[in-house]
């Protein structure tokens, strides 16, 4: 059962369905409640249409770490750290080359 933020999202994308902020904010939410592929077929969606949204490739690597999917995921944050450092946002590549560099150097 989706949630009253999921519907409140959705309402403000009936308006603006290409807005990359609402559409990651939905791909969040529906990550909360274990609808991974709805959060999937949205992160798509920004890749195609929002390359640059630099928030996409965090949060979509670790969905598909999620699913043991490590290569996607390793694809998808070393994407990120290239669109991050091209747009000088210091803080996004931060995070990605961690992740990054937590995917490369698990043990596991």
């Amino acid at each position: 059962m989706e949630n009253s933020r999921i519907e409140q999202i959705k309402t403000f994308l009936n308006e603006s369905p290409e807005d990359a902020f609402l559409n990651y904010a939905l791909a969040i939410e529906y990550i909360g409640i274990d609808a991974q592929e709805k959060a999937k077929v949205i992160f798509e969606f920004l890749l195609q249409k929002h390359p640059t949204y630099s928030a996409t490739y965090y949060h979509y690597g670790k969905l598909l770490l999620k699913e043991n999917d490590r290569i996607g995921a390793q694809h998808i944050f070393e994407k990120g750290v290239r669109v991050a450092d091209k747009n000088k946002e210091l803080h996004a590549s931060a995070e990605l080359r961690s992740a990054l560099n937590e995917l490369l150097y698990d043990e596991d």
